[in-house]
């Protein structure tokens, strides 16, 4: 298990830069084991170095691209796969560990395009309007998958929402509920950035 301090999303990519021991000795044990694969849960408090962190109890698996090593640092580039839910924590040794069990792929359905296409506008201006007060990891013109299915859980990663919200996101127990909740987060946002400055 990785906890951070941001939400990683199936269809999305993730990089890092390990330098703290215990990850690095995770990494070392997964390539003697030949693995891939591990978990990403976002931390409810605490920090991402040193330990001790509290993590939520939803995460998603991150699949191994490549990676490479300089001066002690690792930089990893991995893709997210398939949710996951927390049954149990395990005694760290050091790093993190746990028991999951997987969560089912969101199902699309073409009834739904109408609704993908409302929050995929929402998501759009949103990012255009966010990118004016900071600078955002994502443009509001950037390209989506072809797949409605991963489409949509991109859309969830690149909307410039709280992690909070996210996980919120992430938990959904259906397609429609993910791109609902999206829809109505993201307008949330808006209206936020949209507020007129409080007069000094």
């Amino acid at each position: 298990m990785f906890p951070l301090g941001s939400v990683l999303f199936p269809h999305m990519p993730l990089l890092l830069r390990v330098f703290e021991e215990r990850y690095l000795v995770m990494l070392a044990r997964m390539l003697e084991e030949e693995s891939t694969q591990f978990g990403v849960v976002l931390i409810e408090r605490g920090q991402e170095v040193g330990g001790g962190e509290q993590r939520f109890g939803f995460g998603t698996l991150a699949q191994i691209a490549q990676f490479g090593e300089q001066e002690g640092v690792v930089a990893l580039v991995a893709q997210g796969e398939h949710r996951f839910e927390i049954v149990e924590w395990l005694e760290e040794a050091p790093y993190p560990m746990a028991v999951i069990r997987e969560l089912p792929d969101l199902d699309w359905d073409e009834s739904l395009r109408p609704l993908r296409t409302r929050a995929e506008a929402a998501v759009r201006r949103t990012l255009a309007l966010a990118s004016e007060f900071a600078d955002l990891p994502w443009a509001w013109d950037v390209e989506l998958a072809e797949d409605p299915a991963a489409a949509a859980w991109q859309l969830a990663a690149i909307s410039p929402l709280g992690p909070l919200d996210q996980v919120q996101l992430l938990r959904s127990a259906s397609m429609e509920e993910l791109l609902d909740d999206l829809l109505e987060l993201t307008i949330a946002a808006a209206e936020t950035y949209s507020a007129p400055w409080p007069d000094e």
